[in-house]
């Protein structure tokens, strides 16, 4: 399974750098998710598939009694969730100011606003 998964990691990656590189902005922001959910996967595929209990220690014990699933990841993918829907909306909202001042969407057509 973890072969799978870094499979399809590395093809989310390579999407992502490809559609990051192109000249329409719809294409760059859509590579940032792509971008996002590949960093997403890795820390998930990182952590191990398994299938043990939860992380919770019984009343009165120690230790756990059985294997349990490690919580670090899971805290990590949530903070990746979160930072890449920031990054996302400031590039949306970004993205959107530089059409409005160019009247393109073509990342070449901006550099007419570097003369004004």
């Amino acid at each position: 399974m973890e072969l799978l998964l870094s499979l399809i990691i590395g093809l989310l990656y390579a999407g992502a750098v490809y559609l990051i590189m192109r000249r329409h902005i719809v294409k760059v922001i859509i590579g940032l998710a792509l971008l996002s959910h590949a960093a997403n996967l890795l820390i998930f595929t990182s952590a191990g598939l398994s299938r043990t209990a939860p992380p919770i220690i019984p009343p009165g014990m120690d230790v756990p009694e059985t294997a349990i699933s490690d919580p670090l990841p899971q805290a990590l993918i949530l903070t990746a969730i979160v930072i890449s829907f920031a990054v996302l909306a400031f590039a949306l909202i970004l993205f959107h100011r530089a059409y409005q001042s160019a009247g393109s969407d073509n990342l070449d057509d901006l550099n007419i606003t570097d003369s004004q």
